[in-house]
């Protein structure tokens, strides 16, 4: 299968069915040679990045709208005019290979429809462009409801953070300090020809020239290394576990803060990794198991403890919550179009009611570390205040950082801050 029609068929998955990128995507690179999938991957990731903006170009271009059952068609041209506009290929290349993709989809008309438009993006696309980035949320390729809540949010910094959700993201490593040193680890990937920069505020982190394969990294199936952004790896350190207490990791999946947790406490926690679905367990098991670890691992849902748990309360619990996941849309860009509006005031119930079941498991003097991966206010120092009003025997372990920004209640870390993803996060303390 060629690269293009690999990505086609991805990106169709997510605009038709709905399906995420980290679903769609595996399945397909599988089907393309080795050295075509960089390029396939390209093409998916960055005509998703740009999806709205690429839309709106080519609606200017269009005397119509394609009909339902010719989607295919029109994700054909966002494919090419992204690639035209974004990547290096020559312009007659994209436009003779878009072309070939409808030919390969059995529609002769769509042949010639490809050649003109893309022929007149050739010739009009930069003033075209111009034209459509007079509006802020489409030169984002942000829906509008999203830029309306962040320029509410961070005002003159808005700008600022949508080109940060539009870059690409880096690849940032967590060092198992139980194990050895970042600064030796940094020595170990350049002598394998693996360029690395510590991040100061968070000492695990170093963070990758350019991406490699997991697999490449030394001592990686030996858990002395993981793949994990930098403001992830402020989690097990806020919370400040200590040898032989009891902690809660809910929501665990995909494990790689419960392995963290244990990291910083030479293993000597007794850990239960909760997860609402008992085939994410699968990969924190595979976590545990890569750094030989061990933890409790629970399906269940956070909100129903009477279901799962089995009496004993807990020292600490950290509480990553389900989000809208707008922290990390440069790593998941198909979040601007799968995510709507109305999703946010039932994912602020849904983490609110997270808060109330799962307090009362957690042992007097004990911590609750309270996590998104959202910017938005609803999900974060709104929802965290609100509980703060609402229960008495809680109360706020201010975080003093050199990370990130001060909220009414705990700190927020904006995508790009410090070469991070856009993070939440605020300590409660059981009095």
């Amino acid at each position: 299968m060629s690269p293009r029609e690999a990505a086609l068929k991805v990106l169709l998955r997510v605009l038709k069915d709905g399906a995420s990128l980290s679903d769609a995507l595996p399945h397909q690179l599988q089907q393309v040679p080795p050295r075509d999938r960089g390029l396939t991957q390209a093409l998916c990731y960055g005509t998703l990045r740009w999806h709205r903006r690429l839309q709106a170009m080519l609606d200017g271009w269009m005397d119509k709208p394609l009909r339902g059952r010719d989607q295919d068609v029109a994700c054909a041209l966002l494919m090419g005019l992204f690639e035209m506009q974004s990547m290096n290929t020559p312009d007659y290349a994209v436009i003779q290979q878009t072309a070939d993709l409808g030919r390969s989809l059995r529609k002769r008309w769509a042949v010639g429809l490809i050649n003109g438009v893309l022929r007149r993006a050739q010739r009009e696309g930069e003033a075209r462009g111009q034209q459509v980035d007079q509006s802020p949320a489409l030169r984002h390729a942000l829906p509008d409801w999203l830029f309306g809540c962040l320029q509410q949010a961070y005002g003159a910094d808005v700008d600022t953070l949508c080109q940060a959700m539009n870059a690409h993201p880096p690849m940032t490593l967590r060092v198992n300090l139980h194990r050895g040193s970042r600064a030796d680890y940094q020595a170990r990937l350049a002598a394998a020809g693996l360029q690395a920069h510590p991040l100061e505020q968070v000492p695990s982190a170093l963070i990758l020239s350019e991406p490699v394969a997991v697999e490449t990294l030394p001592g990686f199936q030996a858990g002395e290394v993981s793949v994990q952004d930098a403001a992830a790896q402020l989690a097990a350190p806020l919370l400040d576990c200590h040898p032989g207490q009891r902690v809660l990791d809910a929501c665990a999946a995909p494990g790689g803060k419960t392995l963290h947790l244990l990291e910083q406490a030479g293993g000597d926690l007794d850990i239960t990794a909760l997860d609402s679905q008992a085939g994410r367990l699968d990969r924190v098991r595979e976590n545990l198991d890569r750094g030989r670890y061990q933890a409790r691992l629970v399906a269940g849902d956070g909100a129903r403890p009477e279901d799962w748990h089995q009496g004993a309360v807990y020292d600490r619990i950290l509480l990553d919550v389900p989000c809208s996941a707008t922290g990390v849309i440069r790593r998941h860009p198909d979040i601007k179009l799968l995510r709507r509006d109305a999703d946010i005031p039932a994912l602020a119930t849904e983490q609110a009611r997270l808060l109330r079941a799962l307090w009362p498991l957690l042992a007097p003097g004990g911590m609750l570390l309270y996590v998104t991966c959202s910017l938005l206010p609803d999900e974060n120092d709104l929802t965290v205040a609100q509980f703060l009003h609402d229960e008495p025997s809680a109360s706020e372990s201010p975080l003093q950082a050199s990370w990130g920004r001060a909220r009414t209640v705990g700190r927020q870390i904006l995508t790009g801050d410090q070469e991070m993803d856009g993070f939440y996060y605020a300590r409660l303390i059981k009095r």
